[in-house]
């Protein structure tokens, strides 16, 4: 199975997505994690913490990995594209995602780069 998704290029566009969305569908919780740097305009800072947030994706227990940054999309007051990084994180089971927290890749990534930043917000959901 493909675990890791990141859209690289449009003319990969459409079979990354369709490849996402079945894994969507097939998830029964969604971890959706978004960053705000403290120094908004690192690029070092920002790419070091998506490498941190690809390298998620050796734990065991998650099925998929989504990173990304805030899209280019017209302003709409509903749209917030402030944060600097985000990533969905999808998982079999509350079991799962529970031992992914403790898991010490992550609480490498956490020692490695909460210094950077300045806020994260998490959405969790399972499937209705």
């Amino acid at each position: 199975m493909n675990r890791y998704v990141e859209i690289v290029s449009a003319e990969h566009c459409s079979r990354e997505l369709i490849l996402l969305d079945n894994m969507i569908q097939d998830t029964p919780l969604i971890h959706h994690v978004f960053f705000w740097l403290k120094n908004s305009d690192s690029f070092e800072d920002r790419d070091a913490l998506l490498a941190g947030i690809r390298g998620l994706a050796e734990i065991p227990q998650i099925k998929g990995v989504h990173v990304g940054v805030a899209a280019a999309t017209e302003d709409r007051g509903v749209v917030d594209g402030s944060y600097s990084a985000s990533e969905i994180l999808l998982f079999d089971s509350l079991e799962d995602q529970a031992t992914y927290q403790s898991h010490p890749l992550h609480q490498k990534f956490i020692d490695e780069h909460s210094d950077k930043w300045e806020k994260v917000v998490v959405y969790d959901s399972v499937k209705a």
